[in-house]
């Protein structure tokens, strides 16, 4: 197996507890709301929302994907942090065995933050993944977090 990681960080005008709140806590609601062309719902399976919870992610008509299963690993809302991974789903094909984000929402001196976001992809063997898919990747993370964004300056 094979760990590809990539980081990205996004600045924002949102206080951070605003943005944690979005991002991570109302998102199973929020963002099918905001972008239901990428996620027409987010399904609780097991758990109450934290540690060890179970979600099915039903993607919209606008993606190429149908759903993916994820497990949320860690969450603080004290420290503004969230890891879950992705560990099935037809989003991770037949090459990648998993993928585990880390999300850090930032808080900025001027009243906003940064969402310090890191993938990582492990794939089954040896395979790599192109630079290409991984830009696609963090093309897509960037355009919820505006969407988010955009929505919480719309909704202050």
């Amino acid at each position: 197996m094979v760990a590809i990681t990539y980081d990205i960080e996004i600045p924002s005008s949102i206080p951070a507890a605003k943005m944690f709140k979005a991002v991570v806590l109302d998102a199973d609601t929020l963002i099918p709301k905001i972008m239901p062309q990428a996620i027409k719902n987010i399904e609780l399976l097991e758990g109450d929302g934290g540690v060890g919870t179970v979600k099915v992610i039903h993607f919209g008509e606008g993606s190429q994907y149908k759903s993916a299963k994820h497990r949320v690993d860690a969450i603080d809302t004290e420290n503004l942090t969230h890891t879950y991974t992705i560990v099935e789903g037809d989003a991770l094909a037949d090459v990648i065995e998993s993928i585990t984000y880390h999300v850090k929402i930032v808080p900025t001196e001027d009243g906003g933050c940064i969402c310090k976001n890191r993938s990582i992809y492990h794939t089954k063997g040896e395979v790599e993944i192109s630079e290409e898919k991984i830009k696609e990747g963090k093309e897509k993370a960037l355009q919820m977090f505006k969407a988010i964004e955009a929505y919480l300056h719309a909704n202050a």
